[in-house]
């Protein structure tokens, strides 16, 4: 690899963008050959998602797509980011073992408590082995650097939280995908303006953004025959991903005094990391309230989630989708315009913003449904 980076330096080639174009195109292209295949073996074995009370389609669909991004990101992070399995040695382990956990589940269906315990286990690896964790909260509830027992404890709870949040927000065509795409897009572009000591992190948002485009090629087609959900697999290898990505992005504003490692200073990193991942926080947060103000248990299904809403006012799965990424974009561009204000103000703002959005298709269902009682 030297040598080839050295005859494209002499060529006035930058090995950067190299990496960038392959590792797009090659993620794309796995995923995209590999899928057809596993569709094909999942319809033959059935191995399918049969429709169930909080689904939104009423046909069994293959539900193993995620095995295909799966197989597209770890061949794509061996070759062209390479260095984050050498800055992080759990980082592959945490990968294998969600692969086999949401496989197993996506296949026969895990009790939850053993789900929970393999992502503890992940969660663990990545936070004590890694030592990928939250030290600071930038003054935030005015707390700053936190001690190191605490900030394992408050990292593990963050990835099982955003594992399990992204998890519950797949539940529409192409809302998952998109908002994963969306996510790593502006971690990568956030990488990227940091500085080339966060290349490989900016290699890996575009490895995830490659290989979920061409899972929602299939995800978002209007033919049955090679429609596919990315499954448990997919959702929590992502949710995981981008847990990871936020945590590292906050963690570039802490001034670890390492010797030719760029200090950064924004207040406000935390808060933008939560506008970033604002959909399936807030998504989480309000299903949870509602069940709890309900008398039921936050882990019963039910029909609560934002995306329920949109198809409640007779929306497609493509335009709800649309809708709510556009939303959620919406509140990170006012989040990166005030990102010099309070970070607790700031964070006030994001998430009432966020609940807002939760809402907002509860009110134009009254409103709808008032309007055809006075017209009849």
């Amino acid at each position: 690899m030297k040598n080839f980076e050295l005859f494209l330096y002499n060529y006035g080639i930058s090995i950067f963008y190299v990496k960038i174009g392959l590792s797009f195109l090659f993620s794309f292209l796995i995923t995209f050959f590999s899928i057809p295949t596993i569709t094909k073996i999942s319809r033959r074995k059935n191995l399918m998602d049969e429709p169930g009370i909080r689904s939104s389609h009423i046909r069994k669909i293959p539900n193993l797509g995620g095995i295909a991004i799966f197989y597209s990101i770890g061949i794509c992070i061996s070759i062209f980011a390479y260095e984050l399995f050498d800055l992080y040695k759990f980082l592959f382990a945490s990968l294998i073992v969600l692969l086999y956990v949401g496989v197993m589940d996506d296949i026969v269906v895990m009790r939850a408590y053993k789900k929970l315990v393999a992502q503890i286990v992940v969660s663990l690896f990545i936070v004590i082995g890694s030592d990928i964790r939250i030290r600071s909260l930038f003054g935030l509830f005015g707390v700053n650097e936190i001690n190191y027992f605490i900030s394992i404890v408050i990292s593990i709870i963050t990835f099982i939280i955003l594992i399990n949040a992204f998890n519950l927000i797949d539940g529409i065509d192409g809302l998952a995908g998109g908002y994963s795409v969306v996510c790593s897009a502006l971690f990568g572009i956030s990488y990227y303006r940091l500085g080339e000591y966060n290349y490989p992190l900016v290699i890996l948002s575009v490895i995830i953004i490659g290989s979920v485009l061409a899972f929602l090629y299939y995800n978002l087609s209007n033919y049955r025959a090679v429609k596919i959900f990315m499954g448990d697999t997919g959702s929590m290898l992502l949710g995981f991903l981008l847990a990871f990505t936020c945590i590292c992005f906050i963690d570039i504003f802490i001034d670890k005094d390492l010797m030719n490692v760029p200090k950064y200073h924004l207040k406000s990193a935390p808060v933008i990391a939560v506008a970033i991942l604002i959909l399936p926080i807030v998504d989480t947060l309000n299903v949870i309230l509602v069940r709890l103000w309900n008398k039921k248990s936050p882990f019963v299904a039910d029909k609560n989630h934002i995306h329920h809403k949109l198809l409640k006012l007779d929306l497609t799965h493509k335009r709800s989708s649309f809708y709510i990424i556009s939303y959620y974009l919406f509140i990170v561009a006012i989040a990166y315009l005030l990102r010099h204000t309070n970070v607790n103000l700031l964070l006030v703002i994001i998430l009432s913003l966020g609940f807002l959005g939760a809402y907002l298709p509860d009110f134009i269902f009254m409103l709808k449904n008032n309007k055809l009682k006075s017209n009849n």
